[in-house]
């Protein structure tokens, strides 16, 4: 059975990124982390015209609430890159002491005097593909709820618990990137009850199409939005409004407010080597949803800080 987190590219491959990444906000409310483990034109060796252009990268961030993020990257030759095959099962991925696979994952940094380990397993109830498009790329979602465990480490101060945080794990993959994307993922904690997800991506696609889709798991259904319409989008405020009704005849609402000292803007490199782009990230967001039912019914899900924002273009 797919997991979803299953190698499309080979290491023969000459313009082509795949990503898994991790977002996890901790369980106190301390802050939140993003991992990312990049494979990026293997077949070239990456982008040898840029000082971030390395075939193989671990990313990391720290975003401490209240406070300027923190981004720690580390590059390694594709020589150093242990990967399962394509299409295998399950996912393997380690380049030195940096390694994720189905539900784990492992790393150790040390970027600019500043030393950073952590070992994370994590665990689900929803997976969902939210945009294929063969070559072109594809957003995958093997953990929508994920609950992580285990310990981060960084310059010795030290985050730990079961659960230590709560989040999401996806794995993307293109061509290139896009001229624009808006992208979120939103984690709603309920007492008494499972956490329910939502999920919206909105791209360029050729021809002059958009792409757009939102996912929302909820009471253990999963709803899927294929009209969503924008309300309100500002990248430089990082403030995104949607509205969208499902197939089975939900109607959702939705604010993402990713603005405060959270926001982070870093430059990722373009599969053809040209240059850089800003990628604009808060994994410390607030998000608030209005959930109208087929019946009438009316619910209302909110999370001053456990979501992720990311907007490009």
């Amino acid at each position: 059975m797919p997991t979803l987190n299953e190698v499309f590219s080979t290491l023969s491959v000459r313009r082509r990124y795949e990503v898994w990444f991790l977002r996890l906000g901790l369980a106190d409310g301390g802050g939140a982390w993003w991992f990312r483990y990049l494979l990026m034109n293997p077949g070239r060796s990456g982008c040898a015209n840029s000082p971030q252009g390395q075939p193989i990268q671990v990313w990391a961030t720290w975003f401490p609430t209240g406070a300027t993020p923190q981004s720690f990257i580390q590059g390694f030759a594709v020589s150093e890159l242990n990967l399962s095959g394509k299409a295998q099962v399950p996912l393997h991925f380690q380049a030195g002491e940096n390694e994720i696979g189905e539900n784990y994952c492992r790393g150790a940094l040390n970027v600019d005097g500043h030393h950073l380990k952590w070992n994370l397993q994590y665990q689900s109830n929803f997976k969902v593909i939210l945009s294929s498009k063969g070559w072109i790329g594809f957003s995958r979602t093997p953990h929508s709820d994920a609950v992580f465990s285990g310990e981060i480490t960084l310059d010795g101060r030290r985050f730990a618990g079961d659960p230590l945080g709560f989040g999401v794990q996806g794995h993307n993959c293109g061509y290139r990137h896009r001229n624009f994307w808006r992208w979120t993922h939103a984690y709603f904690r309920r007492e008494g009850k499972p956490a329910s997800t939502l999920e919206a991506l909105v791209y360029e696609m050729p021809l002059g199409l958009v792409f757009r889709k939102a996912v929302l798991w909820h009471d253990a259904k999963a709803s899927r939005f294929g009209k969503l319409r924008e309300v309100r989008k500002a990248r430089e405020e990082m403030h995104w409004e949607f509205a969208c009704t499902s197939d089975d005849g939900i109607q959702l609402d939705a604010t993402i407010d990713g603005r405060g000292p959270s926001l982070h803007r870093l430059p990722y490199v373009k599969t053809n080597c040209s240059g850089t782009f800003e990628v604009s990230n808060n994994s410390l967001a607030s998000a608030a949803i209005l959930i109208r039912g087929a019946n009438d019914s009316v619910e209302t899900l909110e999370t001053s800080t456990g979501a992720v924002l990311e907007m490009v273009g």
